[in-house]
């Protein structure tokens, strides 16, 4: 039994293998308040007190302060003061991320005003209008569409009531939107609201910027709200300044420091200052509109007369077309303010280097909530695009944080961020900016302060000119056109096809056979061979700076089966592997397709978790990293195949062979 064994290796001093089993039990205990969880814990925090980890011992302590059993409550309090008192762990602790008094004295005076560098966040004001405008005028002529297909005979009182149902719907979301976002997070978080007081006793530095900027801005104090979940994040909503929401979850005050916390609270702040979270408000709702509008249209077009379908069927084209636009628009917008409240948080509390390191330990956090625990969290998917970070790109800045013991090491990571051209087109579906990249601008931040940088982002741009630009860049363009294959061989089979094309069957035959060679080109750049996938780890693989979402890298991976990859899914076959250097999803293709994954899903997954495997697979960089499983290969002789490949190719081959049957009959 691991609790037996890492009890008696952390009695006997043995602490890295006591972490070892410890960990294992607890990520494989199901009763969160049993006593022998509580037991494991304990000795678990007092291994990695022997060990050296104090950072991962008080993180620990922090949770175990909070139990219900006073004597664990007790024990807690007691080595978290030794750990924070005791001048081994502020040697230590100095070395490994800076100790706290240098954090604070590496800052300076508020209220500084700060410029953006060239090419960072862009423009507030104009992306706000621009988005709101044109989303404005997206629905308005959409409604007027509607109104119209409806059978208006006075176009002037259809003008009117077009603007009248676009002004009265979205005055109606914007004032309830934020009411309906409580009765969800009370029903989805259990949030609870509290008072300043409480937040001031958790962070006092926190309840301090509170309280002055709410004085220099002349605004009320938000309703802030803590949800008891261990993952950290923050996020604000709600329509008007003076009636906003701030929201955190106990996890923020578990891995940050109270420096740290205020630039995340300074952050929250900045977006209702500057209007931003109600502009954002209004422009998801106007872009839920156009999809809204879209749907209707597209059923009005199942009925009536042939003039009114076409007509239907039109707007449902047009109004599908501005849904996408604005959900673009909408991405733009939200990164962009994202910028903007890294600035105003620099500003008010004098610390871009704060909210640095904030980053950098909620990607920490996240990645470490995610190794404890079997179920993706329902809290960082749920509010990823509302949150302060956006949990699919902590792994790579996690894992680097997790091991690395100098700040410098952590930048390597960046690389991707900044120099990757995929890193860009990957961000245009993204809510918030690359994490270098903020990195980057808070850094600037510090400079202009005249401050010390947290993170040598200066070594990461030298480092980054010294890239194969041929390599990173050739291979980028002619990436993207295979990437798009499968769309450039439909196409050319259509114009093919009414090129030379004899019959109708003939005309439709050719795009698929285009569309099957455009699958079987990119399944042979996206699945090389594996023979000889290298042995390596989780770190090295994200810090590649050259990586792709398209060319896989075959990769051998030893480590723990952790638990699922898909948030909220039970039966999902996805799989997340922890190594010695970071954490890794797995994706899982099973021969028989979408059943034979849920049935995976559904009776082996929960058996492979906690298991000791090596896995091979083709590793990929996007905004998040993963890896297309090949096989698995358990200690005890259990093997996982997976089918990635497999299915491509009888894909591609299939629709090449129903094709040329149509062309031949």
């Amino acid at each position: 039994m691991s609790l037996q064994s890492g009890l008696e290796a952390a009695k006997e001093g043995r602490y890295q293998e006591a972490i070892q089993k410890l960990e294992q039990f607890c990520r494989n205990c199901n009763d969160n308040n049993s006593s022998e969880l509580l037991t494991a814990q304990m000795w678990l925090a007092r291994s990695y007190q022997g060990a050296g980890q104090d950072e991962k011992a008080l993180i620990l302590c922090q949770r175990l302060m909070r139990s219900e059993n006073s004597q664990v409550s007790s024990f807690a309090k007691q080595m978290h003061q030794q750990l924070t008192s005791s001048s081994r762990t502020t040697s230590e602790h100095s070395s490994q991320r800076k100790a706290n008094t240098t954090h604070k004295s590496n800052r300076a005076g508020a209220g500084v005003k700060l410029a953006m560098a060239a090419g960072i966040g862009g423009n507030l004001s104009l992306a706000s209008g621009v988005t709101i405008t044109l989303l404005f005028g997206m629905v308005l002529a959409l409604g007027l569409s509607v109104i119209f297909i409806l059978g208006s005979e006075d176009p002037i009182s259809g003008l009117g009531l077009a603007i009248a149902f676009t002004l009265i719907f979205n005055t109606a979301a914007f004032f309830l939107s934020p009411f309906l976002m409580d009765l969800s997070q009370r029903w989805l978080y259990q949030t609870r609201w509290v008072d300043i007081s409480e937040v001031e006793n958790l962070s006092p530095e926190t309840a301090s910027v509170i309280r002055r900027v709410c004085e220099q801005k002349k605004l009320k104090t938000p309703r802030l709200g803590i949800i008891d979940d261990q993952n950290p994040t923050a996020f604000t909503y709600g329509s008007l300044p003076n009636s906003a929401r701030l929201v955190v979850s106990q996890g923020l005050f578990t891995y940050l420091d109270d420096d740290e916390i205020a630039t995340v609270y300074a952050h929250e702040l900045g977006h209702i200052v500057h209007w931003d979270f109600a502009v954002m408000t209004v422009a998801s709702t106007l872009v839920q509109i156009c999809y809204f509008i879209y749907i209707t249209a597209r059923r009005v077009g199942r009925r009536g007369s042939s003039k009114a379908k076409d007509a239907a069927q039109n707007v449902a084209l047009v109004a599908y077309i501005f849904y996408l636009v604005g959900t673009y628009l909408l991405l733009y917008l939200s990164r962009t303010r994202e910028y903007f409240a890294d600035r105003f948080a620099a500003e008010t509390t004098g610390n871009p280097n704060g909210l640095s390191r904030a980053l950098v330990k909620i990607a920490y956090g996240i990645v470490e909530e995610g190794s404890r625990s079997t179920e993706p969290s329902r809290l960082i998917e749920g509010t990823r695009a509302l949150g302060i970070y956006d949990p699919k790109a902590a792994g790579s800045t996690g894992t680097a944080y997790r091991i690395a013991s100098e700040p410098e090491k952590i930048g390597r990571v960046f690389l991707w961020d900044m120099f990757n051209p995929w890193g860009w087109w990957m961000e245009l579906n993204s809510t918030h900016p690359l994490t270098g990249k903020r990195v980057r601008a808070l850094s600037n931040y510090a400079e202009q302060l005249g401050l010390p940088t947290e993170f040598d982002m200066g070594r990461v741009i030298g480092e980054g000119k010294h890239l194969n630009r041929q390599k990173l860049y050739g291979n980028f363009f002619l990436d993207v056109v295979i990437y798009s294959s499968q769309t450039i061989g439909l196409f050319a089979g259509l114009i093919l096809g009414v090129g030379i094309a004899e019959t109708l069957t003939a005309l439709i035959a050719y795009p698929i056979i285009g569309w099957g060679i455009g699958t079987l080109i990119k399944a042979f750049v996206m699945y090389p061979s594996y023979n000889k996938a290298v042995e390596t780890d989780v770190l090295t693989l994200m810090s590649d700076p050259y990586a792709s979402p398209l060319r896989g890298r075959p990769a051998k991976i030893e480590g723990e089966l952790i638990g699922r990859g898909d948030a909220g899914y039970q039966f999902g076959s996805d799989l997340k592997i922890q190594d010695r250097s970071g954490m890794l999803f797995l994706r899982y293709s099973s021969r028989f397709g979408p059943v034979g994954n849920f049935l995976f899903g559904m009776k082996r997954v929960k058996s492979l978790i906690g298991m000791k495997v090596e896995s091979v697979g083709w590793f990929r960089r996007g905004i998040a990293p993963w890896m297309d499983l090949i096989s698995l290969q358990s200690e005890n002789g259990t093997v996982v195949n997976s089918y990635h490949r497999f299915w491509s190719f009888i894909l591609g081959g299939g629709m090449i062979i129903v094709g040329l049957f149509l062309i031949a009959y």
